[in-house]
């Protein structure tokens, strides 16, 4: 498959996430996709997800843990069987009340016009402020 043509393919996933079509976005992963996540303390979502069960766990997962208010994906860059997409993104931890903001970057591998990973990057620490359930401060 061509560059653009994975472009495209991962145009429309992401047109299926914004939609909240979960079920849809499955239809465009491979039965054997990885997605690899940050792990945050508290957030019940980081590590890897493998297979399209796995991956729309995550997704569940992410839903119940945060509200994102806004998400946009504003660059798709491709060479052969990668897309890399950079965006950003705000979320409320539901949890904890907290937002934060953060860019990301999202790199993509497509098979046959199928998504068999997806790793994510973002903002680690300011979503660690966010899930954070008790704020401390020393004392000296």
């Amino acid at each position: 498959m061509n560059e653009e043509a994975n472009i495209e393919t991962i145009r429309r996933c992401y047109a299926l996430y914004r939609t909240g079509d979960i079920s849809g976005l499955m239809e465009y992963l491979s039965r054997d996709a990885a997605f690899s996540i940050p792990e945050v303390e508290n957030s019940p979502y980081g590590g890897i997800w493998y297979g399209r069960e796995g991956v729309e766990k995550f997704f569940e997962l992410q839903e119940l843990a945060e509200d994102i208010t806004d998400w946009e994906a504003r660059e798709f860059i491709a060479q052969n069987d990668r897309v890399v997409v950079l965006g950003r993104s705000t979320a409320t931890v539901r949890a904890t009340g907290r937002h934060y903001s953060t860019e990301w970057v999202h790199v993509h591998t497509i098979e046959d016009g199928r998504l068999v990973s997806s790793t994510k990057f973002f903002d680690t620490a300011a979503a660690l402020r966010a899930f954070q359930k008790v704020t401390t401060a020393l004392v000296t």
